[in-house]
């Protein structure tokens, strides 16, 4: 008899392009890593597809399996998406907190059963846990990124890398710049480094915003800390307390960088991403574009030169419209105005913001914006241990 067929693949080969317009911005050779076009739209695909994947391979009976995640943002949509790809039914619960946007694109995207209950994400997941999956013996948990078979879905994306830069007749990448909020996705990359043999020379910048700095914070402290509160507008970094291995790797590693940046910083890399590159993303991808603009990554990465090849890992996310990216530039623009003065060559330093008078006497209309002008500043961790 022939061997069983492996389950499909529910993520994809992206594109690994250079950007002119943030090299330019940034004085060195920009790539971009386009996992915002997964089939979820965020980087979740690869590490949540594998779990399902590696799930359905070792499960007794793989034909009763049912999914079961309590992610009402990306994980969620990636979890619905690779459970339709092997043809297994996923069930979401969230808690009411969940903003309908976000519940419909988990409906849109064929998720069998969508739970809301709880007043946080700890109740819907207790519930999950307690209720849901102990009256199903064949129910599979999905964690949002907390798990080695994440981490090793993830890795993918640096073998990608390697072979797509190969193919360009390029060397190894100087730099990866990723966000963090649980850590799976650094977890992956810095597996992948070690795969392909750059974990020495290529350095890591792990990016977060204030209030959505879990590892930051733990960094600093010496230890895993639980944040007490979620303030920052990058919802989907809104992890309290990171993954325990990816805390251990950025502590022991010398070739991670741990860096903050604000909201407003945030926000601005999602409009000028826009401007520069016709891309919508989320703030908790925009963190990792804003380090182009205004000699941000100079600062964190002062060797670099102009032949220097930084990959920002685009994540992607699908908690951003038009709209959003509208508010965040009136609110925040005014606060780089000076960025983009006499920087005619990046498209975006040509496009007006949008400041208005007594602007800030309503940005309590964006969460997580405190009206205070040093928001705007950033926060470097060279090495913090």
């Amino acid at each position: 008899m022939g061997s069983t067929p492996s389950p499909p693949k529910p993520w994809v080969e992206t594109p690994l392009i250079e950007s002119s317009a943030l090299s330019k911005a940034a004085g060195c050779r920009i790539f971009l890593k386009l996992e915002n076009l997964q089939p979820s739209g965020s980087f979740k695909s690869r590490g949540i597809g594998q779990l399902l994947r590696h799930s359905l391979e070792n499960h007794p009976t793989p034909h009763l399996v049912r999914f079961y995640c309590s992610s009402g943002g990306n994980a969620g949509l990636a979890c619905v998406t690779a459970a339709r790809t092997l043809d297994r039914p996923a069930t979401i619960v969230v808690p009411h907190s969940t903003k309908p946007f976000m519940i419909a694109k988990i409906k849109n995207a064929g998720a069998h059963e969508v739970i809301q209950i709880g007043a946080n994400w700890k109740e819907a997941d207790t519930y999950m846990q307690e209720v849901l999956l102990k009256n199903d013996k064949a129910g599979i948990y999905v964690p949002p990124f907390d798990h080695p078979e994440m981490w090793e879905g993830h890795s993918t994306l640096v073998s990608e890398v390697a072979q797509q830069l190969e193919a360009q007749g390029e060397e190894r990448a100087d730099a990866i710049i990723c966000s963090v909020g649980g850590g799976g996705l650094l977890c992956g990359v810095l597996l992948g480094l070690d795969r392909q043999e750059w974990g020495k020379e290529c350095k890591v910048l792990a990016m977060e915003t204030a209030g959505a700095d879990s590892l930051h914070e733990s960094l600093l402290q010496g230890h895993v800390v639980n944040l007490p509160d979620i303030t920052s507008i990058a919802t989907s970094l809104g992890a309290t307390r990171v993954a325990q291995r990816a805390f251990n790797l950025a502590q022991k590693r010398h070739n991670v960088i741990s860096a903050l940046l604000s909201d407003a910083e945030a926000a601005m890399g999602c409009w000028r991403f826009a401007d520069d590159e016709r891309i919508v993303v989320e703030a908790a991808c925009g963190v990792n574009v804003a380090v182009c603009y205004g000699g941000r990554l100079r600062k964190l990465l002062p060797d670099l030169t102009p032949e220097s090849k930084v990959v920002i890992v685009v994540c992607g996310g699908s908690n951003v419209t038009l709209e959003t990216l509208m508010e965040w530039r009136r609110v925040y623009g005014w606060m780089f105005e000076r960025e983009v003065t006499g920087v005619g060559e990046v498209p975006s330093a040509l496009s007006e913001t949008d400041g208005v008078d007594g602007l800030e006497s309503d940005v309590g209309e964006v969460d997580g914006y405190s009206g205070r002008k040093d928001t705007v500043e950033t926060v470097i961790g060279k090495r913090l241990n």
